[in-house]
């Protein structure tokens, strides 16, 4: 019982819910290998660190013996997972489908165990359902229980259209379950009714229903919303060793420590040192170093990392600017140009309510001189080095 109790230790780190543990209590006494199931649509490319919650649980679960499948759902992502949204999704093509799947074989392995994972695909046992066996599928859930799912719910008591394929989603990630005669199936907490759903189906297949994990949601850079590549909040795990550190660091002091939780490989005992020691007065900076590196060297390697600290601290924090620092001219018209628009024009952000939301954070500056004006108009002829947020800089010159 000691092993399973420091086996739960190590399964529960950074878990949001574990239902019914007792369940997974039971088949963890066996000492077989669990079939740990973990599904990632590929509707964009490139995988970021808010993918790599799941992917660190998964390697856990490697490392402590059982077969982990990382599930690529071709077939559902050209559904389009409702989940969490307000408004309907326009479906992949099998083309964008997969071009995406494609880069998901390709990284994940920076996390996984390549020669301990197992990939699959959807559309193995999705193409072979007649249009029967989708209406017999169907016919295992109401339209009044697929209400009760909160987005839903909410996009229909406001009047918002919800496609019936939607309806499909979750029956068919469920389906996928039976499939793999899944004994453990981890996602986010925004997952949680999909996932149950993979319960449902399985009894009605007369299988044993899986355990259920849910994992919280990644806050992207902003600190509050998910994070998402459509919201440019995102860190890719593909991205450049200087890019990546250069966006941990940018990271509050708050949201910093929960990417220690849920992406550092340190133990909690380590972490909560860490805390004691700013706690005490130390820098939270420092420990920030420590994490940037840490994420840098797991996608790229040691020296990297280093070499990627050592730019930060020439370029920010003894004022040097990029090397690479681009050029760019913009059209002022007679009028001369609003900052924000300038702004978004100019690529450092990807609207102009972005660039008005760095204003009010005081992260824009223009030669070194802090922008607090949100009307700031700039006129033809000027030449100057913008800068928004940390790591975002251009030299840009305005033209009639």
């Amino acid at each position: 019982m000691a092993n399973i109790d420091q086996t739960l230790d190590i399964i529960r780190r950074g878990t949001e819910e574990n239902l019914l543990e007792e369940d997974l209590i039971e088949r963890l006494k066996t000492g077989k290998p669990l079939r740990v199931k973990t599904g990632f649509d590929p509707t964009a490319p490139d995988l970021h660190l808010g993918h790599t919650v799941l992917l660190n649980k998964m390697r856990q679960f490697q490392d402590l013996g059982h077969e982990v499948i990382f599930l690529i759902g071709d077939f559902t992502g050209m559904i389009g997972d409702p989940s969490g949204k307000n408004e309907t999704r326009p479906p992949l093509t099998r083309e964008q489908v997969e071009e995406n799947a494609a880069t998901y074989k390709k990284q994940v392995f920076k996390v996984l165990d390549e020669k301990k994972t197992k990939i699959m695909f959807n559309s193995e046992w999705m193409n072979k359902l007649s249009p029967v066996d989708l209406i017999r599928l169907a016919s295992n859930y109401t339209v009044a229980r697929m209400l009760e799912r909160d987005d839903f719910h909410k996009r229909y008591t406001s009047g918002q259209s919800i496609a019936i394929h939607e309806f499909l989603y979750p029956l068919l990630q469920g389906y996928d379950s039976v499939a793999m005669k899944a004994d453990i199936e981890l996602g986010g907490t925004d997952q949680k009714f999909n996932l149950l759903m993979g319960r449902e189906l399985q009894k009605h297949f007369g299988q044993k229903p899986q355990t259920v994990i849910t994992l919280p949601l990644l806050p992207g850079l902003d600190g509050i919303k998910k994070m998402s590549k459509s919201l440019g909040n995102y860190i890719g795990i593909d991205e450049s060793p200087n890019e990546i550190f250069g966006k941990v660091m940018s990271l509050s002091d708050e949201s910093m420590w929960l990417y220690f939780e849920l992406i550092s490989f340190r133990s909690l005992s380590e972490i909560k040192s860490l805390r004691d020691e700013v706690a005490s007065g130390k820098n939270p900076r420092d420990v920030k170093f420590l994490l940037a590196e840490e994420i840098v060297e797991r996608f790229h390697n040691r020296d990297l990392a280093i070499q990627a600290r050592e730019n930060f601290i020439a370029q920010f924090q003894k004022g040097a600017l990029p090397d690479d620092l681009s050029e760019i001219t913009l059209s002022a018209g007679a009028e001369g140009i609003k900052i924000a628009n300038l702004i978004k024009n100019a690529g450092l952000t990807a609207s102009t309510s972005e660039a008005l939301r760095m204003i009010d954070q005081g992260a824009v500056r223009i030669d070194g001189e802090r922008v607090n004006e949100k009307d700031l108009v700039l006129k033809s002829g000027a030449e100057f080095v913008i800068q928004v947020g940390k790591r975002r800089f251009a030299k840009v010159v305005l033209q009639p």
